[in-house]
């Protein structure tokens, strides 16, 4: 569904995107990860047509994106991080005209707006104005609109910004119901819906595509094994020092909850470090509260890949 090869993007003095190959199948729902300004927004653009790259080719089911422009776009439903809409017309006005403007026939046009409404949860909102609706409704116009061509493929970018946690439940599973029949390019910063929703991630960092692969895939491949909890009393201790001398460990974040100190420890792969922080425990007289390791995630994949003071990775 999507090609892309040796894309890059250069603005003055500044390289966007370098060389991007990757390829999205009939079908998937593709995770696409980065920090802010690692070039995941310049990519969504130039696939749907908002800007032209520097180098490099992208196709869309098959039509090139720069010299078969309008086929392309054709194929694919565009929901930016910032939706534009417009404030002064109703939900259904502005979805008919939204269908009308992407070649929707004419006879279809109220079937489908209607479709959308309901696939969308807009129904009890279609005869406001977009100006009074909140955030969340607003994004469900614009994925609405992203949708009402029945395009193969959507790009969704950050589609739950700015939702609350019920929100975010609501859209996770409106996308992986759209999996069903589209192919579905997501850019999120909500890790665990990553996990939940796509069959394979990207991740790009610094303009280029650190890594490719199923989440399962990532985790497996990735050096550490995830990390311990551990809540004590250290007393006078300085305990995220002394857990830091722990052979293995890489690194250690405190937190506070009440008299309790709570301190999250990334370790090496293969390496259980409990004993020894049991040891540590007892030779320093703390009070354990608790002592666990929790398995690895998607965000210490995306750490591991994007920390600037890490050392090179390969996966």
């Amino acid at each position: 569904m999507i090609k892309v090869e040796n894309l890059t993007k250069r603005y003055a003095g500044q390289t966007a995107i370098r060389d991007l190959n990757f390829e999205v199948g009939q079908g998937e729902i593709m995770g696409f990860l980065g920090p802010n300004g690692a070039g995941k927004t310049t990519t969504m653009r130039i696939l749907a047509g908002f800007m032209p790259a520097s180098s490099g080719r992208a196709s869309i089911a098959g039509f090139d994106v720069f010299e078969q422009s309008l086929q392309a776009r054709s194929r694919l439903g565009y929901m930016p991080e910032n939706v534009p809409l417009y404030n002064d017309m109703r939900v259904t006005e502005y979805l008919d005209y939204r269908a009308a403007l992407k070649g929707v026939p004419h006879r279809r046009v109220a079937e489908r707006v209607g479709d959308v409404k309901q696939l969308c949860g807009l129904r009890e909102v279609e005869r406001k104005l977009i100006g009074t609706l909140s955030k969340g409704y607003r994004q469900r116009v614009g994925l609405a609109d992203a949708l009402v061509s029945e395009p193969d493929l959507l790009i969704l970018d950050e589609p739950t910004i700015g939702l609350d946690p019920n929100q975010i439940r609501q859209v996770r599973e409106l996308i992986k119901n759209l999996g069903k029949q589209h192919t579905i390019l997501l850019s999120t910063h909500i890790l665990p819906e990553v996990e939940m929703t796509c069959s394979r991630v990207i991740i790009i960092h610094k303009g280029r595509i650190e890594a490719c692969d199923t989440p399962e895939n990532l985790l497996g491949q990735i050096r550490q094994a995830g990390g311990v909890v551990v809540e004590a009393k250290t007393g006078k201790d300085d305990g995220a020092e002394e857990l830091k001398k722990i052979s293995g460990v890489r690194d250690v974040t405190t937190d506070q909850d009440d008299d309790w100190q709570i301190f999250s420890l990334r370790v090496e792969s293969g390496l259980d470090v409990r004993e020894e922080i049991f040891r540590l425990a007892a030779a320093r007289k703390w009070t354990l509260r608790e002592l666990s390791q929790r398995r690895a995630t998607l965000e210490d994949v995306f750490v591991e890949i994007t920390h600037s003071d890490q050392a090179e990775m390969s996966i």
